[in-house]
């Protein structure tokens, strides 16, 4: 059983950073992959980003390159993303999960264990 809390989220003006993080606890942190997802009211849930046990490989969707960061800190059982150049189309809850495998590393449905979701508001 894999427990995972966000935390960081919070309102910020277009054009801001803000950092969340994603605390695991249960099993070995280095031997799952980790993501984020976001979903914003009446819209379904949506890949952000990835990183590999390692940290070593990372994958991120169109809409947050060169914008958003995703690292981890195996010794700290920790997840970050790093947000920057926030836009209010950002504006959702974000939520990290934890799965085994690279494969599928996209679809929410691959993932095993969720956390509650942080609310990211981002005002224009």
């Amino acid at each position: 059983q894999v427990q995972l809390v966000e935390s960081g989220g919070g309102l910020v003006q277009a054009g801001g950073s803000l950092r969340l993080s994603c605390a695991a606890s249960g099993r070995t942190f280095s031997d799952d992959r980790m993501g984020w997802f976001r979903q914003a009211p009446g819209k379904e849930r949506e890949f952000v980003t990835a990183i590999s046990g390692s940290g070593k490989r990372t994958d991120y969707a169109d809409f947050v390159k060169g914008r958003f960061t995703i690292s981890r800190d195996n010794a700290e059982n920790t997840v970050y993303l790093q947000m920057n150049s926030l836009k209010p189309e950002d504006t959702a809850v974000y939520y990290c999960a934890a799965k085994r495998l690279w494969d599928t590393i996209r679809s929410d449905y691959s993932y095993v264990y969720w956390g509650q979701g942080t609310q990211v508001t981002v005002s224009s």
